[in-house]
């Protein structure tokens, strides 16, 4: 198989790339996406926020995707879902596993949309055992949105960015009592409007300049020590589930074996280029990166 332009990634920035890659010029276009919905992380996120630039008005992330999505559905692109990128080589090729089986796929440009990954709690170290009842934020949300999951009763949350206050509120307003949420810097990290919502509207204690230095419990959490980092002071804090918003690590592992500057047919667009903090900047940077490759791939195509 052969395309013009390879969009790794269906999130909100590989839809927009592969949209405009196709409106560009780019004969044929190929979406790939390990799950087996498009949207990437979005579906899972039923709190408003998406769309105000691109759309004029506060979507859910379901709803932004489906927007996306019915776009991506309707244009003649050849979309992969269900299919996990093993490797890209230097010569131009991606090879594929999906339903099919194992596959090959030439490419005269590539754009990775792959999104960005968790730090999990193992990067702090934490002394104590690992029982039942520690999330990262993003799994947190999926089990709660998606899967109708009940996490526990009493929550703290280590970080205050934007995800760990969406998932305070919706811990809250699932019925679980989120005894604090927890922030080593001297302010909270989230945008404003998520510091309202969750910290404001459902009276949520905010514990600046604290950290979690140990966790409780043998099966299942029963608690954690906070730290107060000026004073040292050190207090437990009883809580059955403990979620960490630790922050977003850029995925690019795929593009290793590329070295070290990237070719020039490689594009890197939303959360894989640089953690954004809205979704409209990665849908908006996911087009010119689709524009970028598709004209790399004309020029590429005349050449040859």
């Amino acid at each position: 198989m052969t395309c013009d332009v390879l969009v790794i990634g269906a999130g909100a920035a590989g839809m927009a790339a592969a949209l405009s890659a196709l409106e560009a010029g780019a004969g044929t276009v190929f979406l790939i996406d390990r799950d087996t919905r498009l949207g990437g992380v979005l579906p899972q996120c039923l709190h408003s926020g998406f769309g105000e630039v691109i759309f004029r008005q506060e979507l859910t992330g379901a709803q932004y995707a489906a927007r996306w999505a019915a776009r991506v559905e309707a244009a003649p692109i050849c979309l992969r879902l269900d299919t996990t990128v093993l490797a890209v080589s230097p010569e131009r090729r991606a090879l594929l596993s999906g339903p099919a089986g194992v596959e090959e796929v030439s490419f005269r440009a590539l754009v990775l949309a792959a999104g960005c990954r968790e730090v999990p709690i193992g990067a702090l170290a934490l002394p104590g055992t690992r029982p039942a009842g520690v999330f990262t934020a993003g799994q947190a949300q999926r089990m709660v949105n998606l899967e109708g999951l009940t996490l526990g009763r009493d929550a703290v949350i280590l970080g205050s960015g934007d995800v760990g206050l969406v998932m305070a509120r919706q811990l809250t307003l699932a019925g679980c009592q989120v005894s604090a949420v927890v922030e080593q810097r001297e302010r909270c990290g989230g945008l404003p409007r998520n510091y309202r919502r969750s910290i404001v509207e459902c009276g949520i204690p905010l514990l600046t300049r604290t950290t979690v230095s140990r966790v409780h419990g043998a099966g299942r959490v029963r608690g954690v020590t906070l730290r107060q980092l000026d004073t040292g002071e050190e207090r437990f804090q009883p809580c059955d589930t403990l979620i960490t918003a630790l922050g977003m690590v850029p995925e690019r592992e795929l593009l290793r074996p590329l070295g070290n500057p990237l070719p020039s047919w490689v594009f890197l667009c939303g959360n894989c280029h640089h953690i954004h903090r809205t979704v409209d900047t990665v849908s908006l940077q996911g087009a010119q990166a689709g524009r970028e490759a598709a004209a790399l791939a004309l020029e590429s195509g005349a050449a040859g």
